[in-house]
């Protein structure tokens, strides 16, 4: 499935929300237009929108805050997608590869927005957090437990095994971005390999168990192979 680019929404010029969702609309625009976070300013955002500057304070104290709900919103749009990916999968294994798959693709596809949001410096309590912790992580999450319910997973802590999960993704997606240069071949089947693996790696030590030493596991996996 193929994601489609954040996409502005409009809203009529007026004051509270209409006008907030406006000025959200115009920062979103410079950065996807310039590519870059330090071509966003209160100046340049409130040009964009007509309004003077003092009028953007009304919304948002700083620019800081300004990006942040930038970024929050969309991840909004991110929790959206991860769900429609889900939907199209029969299979809970898949459908939890799927996911991360999806994460990836949507910080490929808008650079500038995922290192603002997830490469820079963590506040705690952000909007980008909250809505994290509301949507994508979440759904991971809840992929995790159905694969611990029918006994795919070990049991244990969900969170964590989500959080595992979401690191790697992270991981994967902040490498193509400020590493675009290295050999990765084909991105979307790099991403898909990673992320396979770590499904399947999870699944593996969850059967011979977590503390196995990796020589002694690699035994055992070639004797099961051999049968």
């Amino acid at each position: 499935m193929t994601v489609q680019p954040l996409k502005r929404r409009r809203a009529p010029r007026g004051s509270g929300d209409h006008l907030r969702e406006e000025i959200l609309d115009a920062a979103t625009d410079l950065l996807l237009d310039t590519g870059h976070a330090k071509a966003v300013s209160i100046r340049s955002v409130a040009q964009r929108v007509g309004v003077t500057p003092p009028s953007i304070y009304l919304h948002f104290a700083d620019k800081d805050a300004l990006l942040d709900a930038v970024c929050a919103r969309y991840f909004e749009r991110l929790d959206e997608v991860m769900q429609q990916v889900a939907a199209d999968e029969s299979s809970n294994i898949d459908r939890l590869r799927v996911q991360g798959l999806a994460y990836v693709r949507f910080a490929t596809q808008t650079p500038e927005l995922y290192r603002i949001a997830m490469m820079g410096e963590g506040r705690l309590g952000s909007d980008v957090d909250m809505t994290l912790n509301s949507s994508a992580f979440v759904h991971m999450r809840n992929s995790v437990e159905t694969l611990m319910a029918e006994g795919v997973y070990p049991p244990g802590d969900s969170t964590m095994a989500a959080l595992e999960l979401w690191t790697v993704a992270h991981g994967v997606a902040a490498q193509l971005i400020s590493r675009p240069y290295l050999p990765f071949g084909d991105v979307e089947e790099f991403a898909n390999r990673v992320l396979s693996a770590v499904c399947l790696g999870q699944i593996a030590c969850g059967v011979m168990g977590a503390d196995t030493p990796p020589t002694e596991a690699v035994a055992r996996i070639k004797e099961q192979s051999r049968g």
